[in-house]
């Protein structure tokens, strides 16, 4: 009996290894490519070419570690998921701290390729995200923070209704990502839609300025997003929500 007790605690820590490494190397990639489009290419592909980076990143991350995390690399999606009491806190915390040290690593890497670009600003730029004057719509405090909550909102609600506990299979990549590029539609001329808190720490530790001076928001409103969706998604699917609590393993694994 002793010998089956360790050969679960082990594969427990194979799994927790597994899906804390898969979210922070998808945080990395998100922040790399998706948030890389708009510092190094934005100028070229618009706010169009922005908007279908950040969706096909995220469509491609489903489908290569949704399986196996998930794919949140998002703070505001897990807080949804633990909201909705799909996986539980000590997890959860796992995975904020993979996804902010992701979302960092990766708003480094881009930052060293940043710099070899002759003239490519990055101070209190670099992709980040703003209000007032750093919004291309100059949009207001109240404006930016109302419009983060309801587009992080939607995009949890669909990352609830597509997946099963924590993971995604089958074809539920494709809505999810489809819903991340038309938020990205509408949140960059607003506020350079973060609607992901990791998103919007990592490129702002390196830019600086009213970049960190605006932050908050940017943590703030996307957790409340989440927290929003999961309650919705409670009151829509009901039935589902039941389900997945009485299934949900004592572990914690997001499987």
């Amino acid at each position: 009996m002793e010998q089956f007790r360790h050969v679960r605690s082990a594969i427990s820590a194979d799994t927790e290894l597994q899906t804390t490494t898969a979210e922070f190397l998808g945080t990395l990639v998100l922040v790399f490519f998706a948030v890389g489009a708009s510092v190094l290419s934005g100028e070229y592909i618009g706010t169009l070419g922005i908007a279908l980076a950040f969706g096909f990143t995220l469509l491609a991350l489903a489908y290569a570690i949704g399986p196996v995390s998930g794919a949140h690399i998002n703070p505001a999606v897990t807080l949804g998921m633990l909201v909705a009491k799909r996986l539980d806190m000590q997890t959860a915390v796992r995975y904020w701290v993979a996804q902010v040290a992701g979302a960092i690593a990766g708003a480094a890497l881009l930052f060293l390729v940043a710099k070899q670009v002759p003239g490519l600003r990055t101070s209190e730029a670099f992709g980040t995200n703003g209000f007032g004057d750093r919004s291309a719509v100059r949009i207001t405090l109240g404006g930016a923070f109302v419009a983060e909550l309801l587009l992080t909102a939607l995009l949890v609600y669909v990352f609830l209704c597509m997946t099963h506990k924590v993971t995604v299979a089958g074809f539920a990549g494709l809505p999810i990502g489809i819903t991340l590029a038309v938020v990205s539609l509408i949140g960059i001329p607003l506020t350079g839609a973060s609607v992901n808190p990791a998103r919007s720490l990592g490129p702002a530790v390196f830019a600086g300025g009213a970049a960190l001076t605006q932050l908050w928001l940017f943590l703030v409103a996307p957790l409340l997003g989440g927290a929003l969706a999961a309650v919705v998604h409670r009151v829509t699917h009901p039935s589902a929500g039941a389900e997945l609590s009485r299934n949900l393993q004592p572990s914690g694994s997001p499987r």
